[in-house]
C-alpha cells in the first residue's frame, strides 16, 4: 500500500515538474507557481461571489428578525417599540424587491405585506410624534438626573444643619428649603411630561395604520408560516451555496481535463503541463467543498436531527457516524475512478486503436516495440503461442488465447519507468 502511494505521489510530482520528460528550469518553475497562486486566488474569489448569488435566509425573509423579536417580547410597551423602530429604522428605506436584484430567489409575499403595512405607518406626522416623544424622554432624564444631584446636596445640608454649621460655611450651593422646593417642581414637571409621552404613545399606537400593522404581527398563522419558511431556508441554504460552488468548479475541471487529454495525445508538452496544474488547482477547492457539504449541508442536518430524535442529547455520536460513513464514501469514490474514469483496460483499447503508446498516449508507429517517447514496451509474449501481442488486451492477436491481463498489469505497475506523461 505504501509503495503504491509512493508511486502515485512520484507520478504526480513528475507530471507537475516536467514537460516532454524534460525537467523545468528554476525560472519556469517559479512562473508556474505564481500562475498557480494567481488562479487559485481567483477560483476562491469566484466561489465566494457565486455562493452569494442565491438569497440568504436573512435576505429572503427580511421581516423575520423584527417579527420574531416582537413575538418573544413581554414588555408592556412592545407595540409602541415595534412601531417606533419601524419609523426610525434606516434599513427600510429600500423596498424588499430591490433585495432580489442580481440574486436568485425571491422575497415571499408575507414579507412584502409586512413592508406595505410598515410603509403606511412611515408618514411625516408619525415620525414627528416619535421625535417629540424622544425629546420629552431626554428632558425627563435630565430632570431625574438633576433630582438625584439635589437629593445628594439636600441630605448633606441636613447633616450640616444638625451639626450646627453656619450657612455661609456650607459646601452646597443651595439651602435645604430651596432644594426641597426645586425637587417638588421637577417632580411635577416629570409627571406632566410622562403623561404627555404616554398620551403620544397611545395616540401613535391606536392610529388605523398602526393597528393594521400590529394586527398582522399578532396573527399567529402568518407568523407560523413565516417561521416555517425561514427555518426551511436556513436548512437548505448551505447546501444551495455548495451546489452553486460546484456548478462553478465542475466546468473548469471538465475543460482542464479535456485540454490535458488533448495535449497529451498531440504531444504538446507545455500545454499538457499547464492544464495538469489547472486540473490540480480546480480539484483542491472541489475536495474542500465536498467535505464542507458533509459538515454543514443537508446531509449533516439530517444525521444530526435523526440522532437527536433517537438518542436525545448524545450528539457526540454524530462523530461516530461520520467516522463510519466518510471512509465508505471515500472507498466508493476511489472505486468509481479506478473502475470507470481511469480504467486502464479502456484506455489501452482506445490507444491501440489510434496507434498510440499504451503508457504515455503519444503517437507511435505500428511496428514500434518500445515507445520512443517514454521507453515503455508495447507488447508481451503470449504464453500459448509465444508470439508478441498487445499488453493489457484480453486476447492474443495471433492465436486468440485468453491472457492473464490482471497479473500482467500488476507486474507492469511495479516495474514501469517514471514518466511525466503517464495517464
Amino acid at each position: 500500500m505504501l509503495n503504491k502511494i509512493h508511486r502515485i505521489l512520484g507520478r504526480w510530482f513528475n507530471k507537475s515538474t516536467k514537460t516532454n520528460n524534460e525537467p523545468l528550469n528554476k525560472v519556469s518553475l517559479i512562473v508556474i507557481i505564481l500562475i498557480d497562486i494567481f488562479i487559485l486566488f481567483n477560483v476562491f474569489r469566484g466561489l465566494d461571489d457565486i455562493s452569494l448569488w442565491y438569497l440568504s435566509p436573512y435576505q429572503a425573509y427580511p421581516c423575520y428578525e423584527q417579527w420574531n423579536y416582537y413575538h418573544n417580547q413581554i414588555a408592556k410597551e412592545k407595540d409602541y417599540e415595534i412601531v417606533s423602530n419601524s419609523l426610525l429604522d434606516d434599513n427600510f428605506k429600500q423596498t424588499y424587491q430591490q433585495v432580489q436584484a442580481g440574486h436568485l430567489g425571491r422575497v415571499p409575499q408575507i414579507c412584502l405585506n409586512y413592508k406595505n403595512y410598515q410603509d403606511k405607518i412611515k408618514n411625516v406626522e408619525n415620525q414627528q410624534s416619535v421625535k417629540t416623544i424622544a425629546q420629552k424622554d431626554r428632558v425627563i432624564q435630565n430632570l431625574e438626573s438633576r433630582n438625584r444631584e439635589i437629593h445628594t446636596q439636600y441630605d448633606s445640608t441636613l447633616l450640616e444643619k444638625i451639626a450646627g454649621q453656619k450657612q455661609e460655611q456650607s459646601i452646597n450651593s443651595v439651602s435645604a428649603a430651596k432644594a426641597k422646593q426645586e425637587l417638588e417642581q421637577n417632580k411635577q414637571e416629570i409627571y406632566t411630561l410622562e403623561e404627555e409621552v404616554s398620551h403620544l404613545k397611545s395616540q401613535l399606537v391606536t392610529k388605523p395604520e398602526s393597528q393594521k400593522f400590529l394586527a398582522l404581527l399578532k396573527d399567529e398563522s402568518q407568523f407560523s408560516e413565516l417561521e416555517k419558511g425561514y427555518h426551511q431556508a436556513s436548512f437548505w441554504y448551505p447546501s444551495i451555496q455548495i451546489a452553486f460552488e460546484l456548478l462553478f468548479l465542475l466546468p473548469l475541471i471538465f475543460i482542464a481535463l479535456l485540454v490535458h487529454k488533448f495535449s497529451q495525445s498531440r504531444g504538446y508538452g507545455l500545454l499538457s503541463l499547464i492544464s495538469w496544474h489547472l486540473l490540480v488547482i480546480f480539484l483542491i477547492p472541489l475536495v474542500l467543498k465536498v467535505f464542507e457539504f458533509f459538515q454543514i449541508g443537508a446531509v449533516f442536518e439530517y444525521i444530526l436531527n435523526f440522532i437527536s430524535n433517537l438518542l436525545g442529547g448524545l450528539l457526540f455520536l454524530v462523530s461516530y457516524v461520520y467516522i463510519l460513513i466518510i471512509p465508505l464514501v471515500g472507498f466508493g469514490i476511489i472505486q468509481f475512478f479506478q473502475k470507470i474514469v481511469f480504467n486502464k483496460k479502456g484506455q489501452v483499447v482506445s490507444r491501440v486503436q489510434k496507434t498510440r503508446c499504451i503508457n504515455c498516449a503519444k503517437k507511435i508507429r505500428p511496428q514500434d516495440i518500445y515507445c520512443p517517447h517514454c521507453g515503455d514496451g508495447q507488447f508481451f509474449e503470449c504464453h500459448n503461442c509465444h508470439h508478441l501481442t498487445y499488453k493489457f488486451l484480453p486476447y492474443c492477436r495471433d492465436c486468440g488465447h485468453l491472457q492473464d491481463v490482471n497479473n500482467l498489469m500488476s507486474k507492469h505497475s511495479n516495474n514501469r519507468p517514471n514518466s511525466s506523461n503517464q495517464a
